[in-house]
């Protein structure tokens, strides 16, 4: 029978007082603080200030802390190859910016996969996937004066190389060289550390040749400094069978004069998928929250810099991805009914694929 609140009295209107305080209470905290549970902050693992994933990480973090349950922020390492042991090991590093290609040699392992003959990353079968991003490309680029004008003008030439501390950049030259059928042997290598260092190289002198991803903030430092040109590979269709056949996952995208810096003529490079990883050992609910985060704040992500507007949501789950998604991440697609057979199949043929 009901009773009427101003009937209530007494030890009932305590009661009554004391659950709606708690029912607010709770309320309050699932919308303004994270769940039990939660972290407070994540970690993104990525390339050093200066790079393009370095802006593309800092990007995402910010959408993150407006859109998630907790804050995120851009942790920078000398590469992907420094990183990639801890993101595997489930230690230091929550999450990290990686390419689709590393991505899989490394889940696989050398015994498995190489690619140009080697494989230098560290076996590392408990890396998964958050999100499928946008692809980003990376050019050869020069002095602004250089008689250089095409990638295989640099045979014979300063090309910075090796790359120990961040292997994809390797790749990323052999890619490229190999456009026009040419390969590290056919350049002089002058050896660096990473990819920053090798623009540092070409703005001291000490290479004529060198890369970096298309428009990131150390190719606009260097072309500040003496101005730079990026240089065309081959990109006809023999070219794009080339690079697929020498880097599987890398096609070529071109440029016209004037569509990024150091492009002030018809351009080309190679192009690739951007991942955003994790280990296996993350929680379930994090990695729910990360791609829900991601997901719901794309307004937010698109303002937050050009290349992230190719990080569309209708890209993040796909058949096509080189390491097995993450649980977390699988849980929010299939309740967004993006989870198809194919994924799942696909999904399946991965994880068999590391035993």
């Amino acid at each position: 029978m009901s009773v009427s609140t101003r009937r209530i009295e007494g030890f009932g209107v305590c009661r009554l007082l004391l659950a709606f305080s708690a029912a607010s209470a709770m309320a309050l905290t699932s919308a303004s603080v994270p769940a039990q549970g939660l972290p407070k902050t994540v970690n993104i693992a990525t390339n050093p200030a200066g790079t393009l994933y370095y802006g593309l990480t800092s990007g995402i973090a910010a959408t993150l802390a407006a859109n998630a349950p907790f804050k995120a922020e851009a942790a920078p390492y000398s590469g992907t190859s420094t990183f990639m042991p801890l993101l595997n090991e489930g230690r230091e590093v929550d999450f990290g910016m990686v390419n689709a290609v590393d991505m899989g040699m490394a889940y696989v392992g050398p015994g498995k996969r190489k690619i140009g003959g080697k494989n230098p990353f560290r076996r590392s079968p408990n890396v998964r996937l958050v999100v499928r991003g946008g692809a980003m490309q990376v050019g050869v680029y020069v002095p602004k004066n250089s008689p250089i004008h095409h990638v295989r003008d640099a045979k014979g030439r300063k090309m910075s190389g090796e790359y120990p501390a961040h292997q994809a950049v390797w790749y990323n030259g052999l890619g490229n060289l190999s456009s026009c059928g040419l390969s590290w042997g056919d350049v002089n290598v002058v050896p660096v550390p990473a990819v920053n260092d090798g623009m540092d190289a070409l703005k001291d002198g000490r290479v004529e040749v060198s890369m970096h991803a298309v428009g990131s903030g150390k190719v606009r430092e260097v072309d500040a400094a003496i101005g730079v040109r990026m240089v065309r590979i081959c990109d006809d269709t023999e070219a794009q069978k080339r690079v697929a056949k020498t880097v599987p996952g890398y096609s070529i995208m071109k440029f016209k004069p004037g569509s990024s810096v150091g492009v002030s003529e018809p351009a080309s490079a190679v192009s690739y998928d951007v991942y955003l990883g994790t280990s296996k050992s993350m929680s379930d609910q994090v990695v729910y929250e990360v791609v829900k985060g991601l997901w719901n704040g794309q307004k937010t992500l698109f303002t937050k810099h050009p290349i992230l507007k190719r990080w569309t949501k209708e890209r993040f789950a796909s058949d096509e991805v080189t390491i097995p998604y993450h649980p977390g991440a699988i849980k929010f697609f299939k309740e967004k009914g993006v989870w198809t057979d194919a994924m799942e199949k696909h999904q399946q043929e991965l994880l068999r694929e590391s035993m």
